[in-house]
């Protein structure tokens, strides 16, 4: 033990604990010495560590005042030595305990080397959020101690996940400035991902070609709404797309040079109105060609079931994981898709209906209001998560008093929040459905013109992007098989040759 440490180690400052706490908590008393002198040694220390030690991070309550009082300076471009330092700390009582500015002076001449400042300012770190964890198990265990009818378990449960979480990724989304040929590379490896995928293509793939052209795929941090009202098939062609994204899922090097998804991705699905038999009843469906009805009924041939049976073995090593809770409110959502991307891996995140989730609850608070709150949440959990999430949502009655019940904007249930929040709001709309509902009798003078539109519309649905925050609006034509709950491309005659589809 150097010298400094030695009088740092028998002289405790004021407001400090006892000794015998003090060696309860992990630090290293020389390593925080170090670090301080080199910085008072040569100011430009600073500036490679500070994006990774805050005045927080460090044990002794005296270092951390004089890692402040230096840091306030060097960003100011004024000079932070023992010298210009001693007018700012000659009455704190702590420093007074270990010799008054003297300290400091020995702090710098101490200094070993301001190339290790770096390995140094990790200790620091590592070991502060060490005492973190100490300290949030012993609240842990405060508040379970402390029985109370206002703190349910569970609550406790996913506010301990939640800080958990934030403590884990404390320092890895901290950026800062980056130079511009920093930048301009990073455009180009996502460009260049992009030209390997096919061309027009950034973002994770539905699946569905004309869809992605449209939307360059599933970008991370976008909460994408897709709405439509009931039967349209919103369900079928969220399962089509989570289905299709798993199907895909290959592991290797990405181009930001992290281990993940190179191809499609692991996908969360919160199915509040479905269960998760019925949920994988419908995409086995789609996977074996077997209409999903004689799945239920288990009307099958011999020669189905063989094909569901095959279907169900290649698909169980799929990267999609069903949670069919119902009711949950939009916390108890982030901590399990927070648990299911540490555990498991999350690279979309897709919600079944939103509408069938719970705010906090707290207070009076109306229906749009709490709305509000799970949109803002479901976004929040896009940009913390860094993924793309697909929340599904109901329309109001108003189209069906429409000619063209094509849906729009401001057909969303509480549309307010749900439109402002949103990146993507893209609605589901098959003409065949209503057109089926308005079949006159076959002997009527209007039933040739019927038959000849049912012929046009049949098999055929339109996924209507109103709003894009990125990318063009407009509508995309997507194929629909209602016996295997399946949407697909659709082949335009001259797409035929041209577009491999």
């Amino acid at each position: 033990m150097n010298e400094v440490a030695k009088i740092r180690s028998e002289a405790p400052a004021a407001g400090e604990q006892p000794a015998s706490q003090l060696e309860a908590l992990p630090h290293n008393i020389e390593a925080e010495q170090q670090l301080l002198g080199a910085i008072l040694t040569n100011n430009d220390t600073y500036d490679r560590i500070a994006a990774l030690v805050k005045a927080e991070h460090f044990f002794d309550p005296v270092h951390q005042r004089i890692f402040e009082i230096a840091a306030a300076r060097i960003q100011k471009n004024a000079l932070a030595s023992p010298v210009t330092l001693k007018a700012f700390l000659e009455d704190d009582a702590g420093l007074k305990e270990l010799g008054g500015p003297a300290y400091l002076v020995r702090l710098a001449g101490a200094a070993i080397s301001a190339f290790a400042a770096r390995d140094f300012a990790q200790m620091i770190y590592d070991l502060a959020v060490r005492r973190e964890l100490i300290q949030l198990g012993r609240d842990i265990a405060a508040k379970a101690t402390k029985v109370e009818v206002t703190s349910e378990p569970r609550e406790q449960i996913t506010e301990a996940e939640q800080r958990l979480y934030k403590l884990g990724e404390q320092g890895v989304a901290e950026r800062g400035f980056q130079s511009f040929l920093k930048a301009v590379t990073d455009a180009v490896n996502s460009a260049n991902a992009a030209y390997q995928r096919g061309g027009g293509l950034a973002g994770i793939s539905t699946g569905l070609i004309d869809l992605d052209k449209k939307m360059g795929g599933l970008h991370p941090s976008d909460l994408i709404i897709l709405a439509g009202r009931p039967s349209m098939g919103k369900t079928s062609l969220a399962t089509n797309i989570a289905f299709n994204i798993a199907k895909a899922y290959k592991r290797g090097m990405t181009h930001e040079g992290h281990e993940g998804a190179v191809e499609g991705g692991a996908v969360g699905f919160f199915s509040l109105e479905m269960s998760a038999e019925q949920l994988a009843a419908r995409i086995l469906s789609e996977a074996a060609e077997v209409p999903s009805e004689q799945i239920r009924r288990g009307d099958m041939t011999e020669t189905e079931f063989r094909r569901f049976v095959d279907a169900a073995k290649s698909l169980e090593s799929c990267p999609l994981y069903i949670d069919d809770t119902p009711a949950l409110p939009i916390s108890q959502v982030a901590a399990r898709a927070r648990r299911l991307k540490r555990t498991h891996g999350l690279d979309v995140l897709m919600v079944d209906y939103l509408q069938l989730l719970k705010g906090t609850g707290r207070g009076e608070s109306n229906r749009v209001q709490e709305v509000s709150e799970i949109t803002q949440g479901l976004k929040a959990i896009a940009k913390e998560l860094n993924i793309p999430v697909i929340a599904l949502s109901q329309l109001s009655r108003t189209v069906e008093s429409r000619d063209d019940k094509r849906p729009q904007l401001s057909d969303l249930r509480e549309s307010g929040s749900i439109e402002q929040d949103a990146d993507v709001v893209m609605f589901v709309y098959r003409d065949e459905y209503y057109h089926e509902r308005l079949k006159p009798p076959e002997d009527d003078p209007r039933f040739p013109e019927w038959l000849d539109k049912a012929e046009r519309v049949h098999g055929k649905a339109e996924v209507i992007l109103g709003k894009q925050r990125h990318g063009p609006i407009g509508t995309v034509e997507l194929s629909f098989e209602g016996r295997f709950t399946r949407f697909g491309n659709l082949v335009q005659p001259w797409q035929a040759q041209d577009e491999g589809y």
